[in-house]
């Protein structure tokens, strides 16, 4: 039989809706603020989505709208940017999502160690993790962008989240939401349940995920499984994920 001794968090759209909550209106209010002359559309930034990491959806932008950036001038974008996400995060445009703050604080009682594995920056994840968690914060260590040199759906976030735990990886589990985060941690060989986010993906089925639910859920809130173990309950919870663990 596996234990659970380590969940691996992904954040924006995980632990939190932040996409169209936060980070779209901070990259349209930078692109108004440095006079770029664009504006990202709810499907527009979707289907930029597919594209990891925030400098790199400028500059693919950039691309397709044949503009040539510099990588200063992305750079410049994107910390602009980052100002109007903080600001944003502080008005309280962002919240825990269905089921986090009950699961997390279950594990917590469970001794299960909690760390968080991210492709923001850690100012962001700083910032977003204080005031969801305050002083209350689970986690470990975060894993952001200036810890790796690839990002998600590359491997090494989650392989070094595993070697800084010390956790053998059949004895963890990541949650995750999007297509780069469940290839990055399933190339990691973690088991991993994905949530389903408020943002239209598909998951081929290529991908073979092994658990796939609309929410955690909580006591207003049911959890379907859409793929996994069968849910004996309400919501996803400890006795749970040791059963997916076993079934992994």
């Amino acid at each position: 039989m596996s234990y659970l001794q380590g969940v691996y968090w992904d954040l924006d759209g995980t632990i939190a809706n932040t996409e169209l909550e936060a980070h779209l209106p901070a990259f349209n209010r930078s692109f108004e603020a440095l006079g770029i002359g664009w504006y990202w559309d709810e499907n527009t930034y979707i289907d930029l989505l597919k594209i990891n990491g925030g400098k790199n959806r400028i500059a693919f932008y950039a691309d397709l709208k044949n503009q040539n950036f510099s990588q200063e001038l992305i750079s410049r974008i994107h910390l602009e940017k980052q100002k109007h996400y903080l600001s944003l995060v502080k008005d309280g445009a962002v919240t825990l999502k269905d089921g986090v703050n009950r699961l997390v604080n279950e594990l917590k009682n469970k001794k299960v160690r909690q760390f968080i594995v991210t492709s923001s920056s850690r100012i962001q994840v700083t910032l977003l993790v204080n005031l969801l968690f305050g002083d209350k914060n689970p986690f470990e260590f975060f894993i952001s962008s200036e810890d790796v040199d690839l990002h998600k759906p590359h491997p090494l976030p989650y392989l070094k989240a595993i070697s800084l735990s010390g956790i053998k990886s059949s004895n963890s589990i990541v949650f995750e939401d999007s297509i780069p985060g469940v290839k990055s941690s399933l190339s990691a060989k973690i088991p991993t349940v994905c949530i389903k986010s408020n943002i239209p993906t598909y998951f081929d089925k290529d991908l073979s995920l092994k658990c796939l639910v609309n929410s955690l859920g909580d006591d207003k809130k049911n959890t379907k499984v859409i793929t996994g173990p069968k849910l004996n309950g309400k919501y996803i919870n400890y006795e749970y994920l040791v059963k997916f663990l076993n079934n992994c």
